[in-house]
C-alpha cells in the first residue's frame, strides 16, 4: 500500500486540485459560493483578491484594449504565482484538458501505440509559433485571438455551465494525443502552455537529479510528458532547468532510486 502511494501520490494531489478548482467554479455558477467566481481567464478569489491569465491579459493588451487596474494586478499575481512554482504547473495541476491527455497517453502505452511510432512528426517549438501567431491576429483583428478557440476554455465552460461544444473539444483533443501524435495538444500545440514554458524558466522550484542515486532504468522518461527536459539523466546532477516541464512529478513518483525531487533553485551556485 505504501509502494502503492508513492507512485501516484502526485497525481493524487493533482487530480484533486483540477477537481477542486471546477466544483468551486461551479458552486459560484450554480449555488453562489464566492470562494472562486468566474473562469480560468479572469477570476475573484473569496470576492476580493483579482486572478487573471496573463496569456489572456497579453492577447487584449496587443488588440488595443483598455486594460482596467483589478485586471492588470490579476495578471500581475497570477505571474509572479507561476515563477514562483513552475509556469507549466499550471498544466498539470489546474487545467482540466490535463485529465484527457493524460488518460490518452495512458490508453497509447497500453495499446502499444509509442512502439509503433517512435518519431514525432511534429516539433515541440510549434507551440511558440502558435503563441507568437495568436499575438499577430490578436494584433491586426483587435480581439483575443485564441480565445475565440481554445478548447480550454470551452471546456472549462462546458463544465461549469454545461457541456455543449466542451464535448467536441474534448473528443478532438483525446482523439489526436491517441492516434496522431503523442502528448500533441500540450507539448506540442498549446500556445497556453508555450507562454508558461516562457514563465517557468525563471521559476524557483525545480526537479533536481541526483546522479549518484540514479540507475539509468528510464522509468521517468516513460512518463514523462516533455521527455526532453529529462537530458540529464544518468549523466549530471542537475535540476530540470527547462521551462517547458510541467512539474506533474510523474518522474519523481516513478523512481525507485530516489534520483529524482523537487528542489528551491540556486541562483547564487548556479551562477
Amino acid at each position: 500500500m505504501g509502494k502503492l502511494w508513492n507512485n501516484y501520490r502526485y497525481l493524487f494531489f493533482r487530480r484533486s486540485t483540477q477537481i477542486v478548482i471546477l466544483v468551486l467554479y461551479f458552486g459560484a455558477n450554480a449555488w453562489g459560493w464566492t470562494i472562486l467566481m468566474g473562469n480560468l481567464s479572469s477570476s475573484l478569489f473569496l470576492s476580493i483578491v483579482p486572478l487573471s491569465d496573463p496569456y489572456a491579459g497579453l492577447q487584449m493588451l496587443v488588440a488595443g484594449a483598455t486594460m482596467a487596474s483589478d485586471l492588470l494586478i490579476g495578471m500581475l499575481i497570477v505571474t509572479v504565482f507561476y515563477l514562483i512554482i513552475g509556469g507549466r504547473a499550471f498544466c498539470s495541476w489546474v487545467c482540466p484538458i490535463n485529465i484527457i491527455t493524460d488518460a490518452a497517453a495512458l490508453l497509447r502505452r497500453k495499446l502499444g501505440v509509442d512502439a509503433i511510432s517512435k518519431r514525432q512528426p511534429a516539433s515541440r517549438n510549434m507551440r511558440y509559433w502558435v503563441l507568437a501567431l495568436s499575438l499577430v491576429i490578436s494584433f491586426f483583428m483587435g480581439v483575443t485571438a485564441f480565445e475565440f478557440i481554445s478548447p480550454i476554455s470551452m471546456l472549462h465552460r462546458g463544465i461549469v455551465f454545461g457541456l455543449g461544444f466542451g464535448w467536441a473539444a474534448m473528443s478532438i483533443i483525446f482523439l489526436f494525443d491517441l492516434f496522431v501524435l503523442k502528448n500533441g495538444w500540450c507539448g506540442h500545440v498549446c500556445p497556453l502552455g508555450g507562454f508558461y514554458s516562457l514563465v517557468g524558466k525563471a521559476s524557483l522550484i525545480k526537479v533536481q537529479h541526483t546522479a549518484e542515486n540514479c540507475t539509468a532504468c528510464m522509468k521517468c522518461k516513460s512518463v514523462c510528458p516533455e521527455v526532453q527536459v529529462l537530458h540529464m539523466i544518468d549523466k549530471q546532477s542537475l535540476p530540470v532547468l527547462s521551462g517547458e516541464c510541467t512539474s506533474c512529478a510523474r518522474c519523481i513518483e516513478v523512481c525507485d532510486d530516489d534520483a529524482l525531487g523537487f528542489s528551491i533553485r540556486n541562483y547564487i551556485q548556479n551562477k
